[in-house]
Formats: C-alpha cells, structure tokens, sequence
C-alpha cells in the first residue's frame, strides 16, 4: 500500500508535469504560432520554432517521465485498479481509454522529436542556402504546427479520460 503523503505528492507532481505540458502545447498550438506566422517570414519562423523546439523538447520528454511514473504510483493506488489490463469498472475503462491516448501522444511527440524537427532544422538551413524553396519549409512548418495541434487534441482527450475516471 502507498502511503497517503507519496500519493499527494505524486498527485502534485502529475499536475504540475500535466500542466507543463499541456499548457505549452497550448500556447504553442493557439497563441504563438499563428501571431509568429503572421509577422515573421517563413525562413524566420522555421529558425525561431527550430530554436523554441530545442529549449522545449526536454520538457515534454521530462513531464512524459514524471507522467508515466506518478501515474502508475497513483493508479496503484486507487482501490478501483484491480490489476494490470483487467478493465471490469468504469474506472478501469476510462484510464484504459486515457493510456490509449497518452500512448498516442508519446507517439506524436516521437514523430516531432525524431523526424519533424530535424526535417524543419535541414530545411531551414537549405533554404537559407538557397538549395530549396520556401515551399518546402512552408510545407514541414505545416506539419510541425499540425502535430502539436494533433498532441494539445489528445492532451485534452486525456483530461477528458481522467475526468470519467473521477466520477466513475
């Protein structure tokens, strides 16, 4: 049995790392990206969101950590959990559904890490160059932009999973 103090402090833990993330992605998805797409050229914007993914992507990674392992701390926890993959409540059923979809964000955030990123770090440093055209960073800022969205959709799919998991 975990001790009622490691579970509020993992409970605390979990929110800040939640909040973290989620409120990055965001700021990112619906604040700063369209105001940075609206002012700054593309070649500018693929620097500075190269540059801001660089300083944000071991926040993601470290919150995914703190996510993960609070997580099990506190599904342990819970008097509802009745053992690994065994979905018998409602509770059950909901952080299921909630893994499901953290583990799709795990997946997105690889994509963005390991493949996006770099393709918009050599595309930029292409353009300026002037090996490629500006379609080409214009192209993989696109799809830079539309995964974080995909990710900050999941995000809330997760707080919607916790929330059922809370009354059921």
């Amino acid at each position: 049995m975990i001790p009622g103090w490691a579970l509020l402090i993992s409970f605390w833990v979990h929110m800040l790392a939640t909040v973290a993330w989620l409120g990055g992605l965001a700021a990112l998805a619906l604040f700063v990206f369209p105001s940075m797409r609206r002012t700054l050229t593309v070649k500018e914007f693929a620097t500075w969101a190269n540059a801001l993914n660089r300083r944000l992507d071991p926040v993601g990674w470290f919150s995914l950590g703190i996510l993960t392992f609070t997580g099990l701390l506190q599904m342990d926890g819970n008097p509802n959990y009745q053992g690994m993959l065994n979905i018998s409540n409602a509770w059950s059923v909901a952080i299921c559904l909630k893994h499901i979809v953290f583990l799709g964000m795990i997946a997105v955030s690889a994509v963005l890490t390991w493949n996006v990123a770099p393709a918009l770090s050599r595309t930029a440093l292409q353009q300026a160059r002037g090996k490629v055209g500006g379609a080409a960073v214009e192209q993989t800022l696109r799809r830079f932009q539309m995964l974080i969205a995909v990710n900050l959709l999941l995000g809330l799919l997760v707080l919607a999973f916790t929330a059922m998991a809370r009354v059921a």
